[in-house]
């Protein structure tokens, strides 16, 4: 089965820039549009994406406030990839801790487009660019340090953590600590009940913000 995305963008040539490149590809299909994120739920009983990419920035209802009401209320909610003009903009910082899944720069390159979709919907890596990094590590706080220390993460699922935050997948992880695929699965899995995190992008976010790892 194609990989089904809506695109949220207040700009129609943006919508069709990323119609035009996903379309292209056999296994993934763009099944709906919207001008902004006040359409979203509708369409998102509707269609069923599995990958929603919407712009930060919208007149009526930002990608921010979109993200948390599509978490808030769909039971079953489809990845998000917000998409955005500026790599350090704080908009895109503040939609990933509501929940997103990761962000896309517009002026990204069709192969780098689409290898992001793919990524975000299978869960499996983080695009998370140095910018947010250090934007993440400015929003630390001695309550994030609390929770990370409560979590009281292995040996192993320590390292497990400071590689997803470099952003590699399980696959990638594995290889690094050379183990099988399935026992890195595990491992994060764990980070995510001990750290009390949605997704991945939820736990590194924990990660940076309590300074367990830091932003190089």
């Amino acid at each position: 089965m194609p990989v089904t995305v809506l695109l949220v963008d207040d700009e129609p040539l943006v919508r069709a820039g990323l119609r035009a490149v996903l379309d292209a590809q056999p296994d993934i299909e763009v099944v709906g549009e919207a001008g902004d994120g006040a359409a979203v739920i509708p369409l998102l009983h509707q269609l069923r994406p599995d990958v929603v990419a919407m712009d930060v920035r919208m007149p009526l209802m930002d990608g921010i406030e979109t993200t948390r009401v599509v978490l808030r209320t769909v039971p079953e909610p489809p990845k998000i990839l917000v998409v955005t003009t500026f790599e350090n903009d704080e908009y895109v910082y503040e939609a990933l801790r509501a929940g997103a899944d990761g962000f896309l720069l517009k002026r990204a390159r069709p192969a780098e487009i689409v290898h992001a979709v793919r990524l975000v919907a299978e869960g499996e890596s983080l695009l998370f660019p140095a910018a947010v990094r250090h934007l993440a590590a400015a929003y630390g706080t001695s309550k994030a340090r609390a929770a990370m220390d409560r979590a009281s993460l292995t040996g192993r699922e320590a390292a497990v953590l400071r590689l997803m935050a470099r952003g590699l997948s399980n696959a990638e992880i594995a290889a690094k600590l050379v183990v099988g695929v399935e026992t890195v699965k595990t491992h994060v899995s764990a980070v995510l009940a001990k750290l009390g995190a949605r997704d991945r992008t939820q736990a590194v976010i924990a990660a940076y913000e309590s300074g367990f790892v830091a932003p190089s």
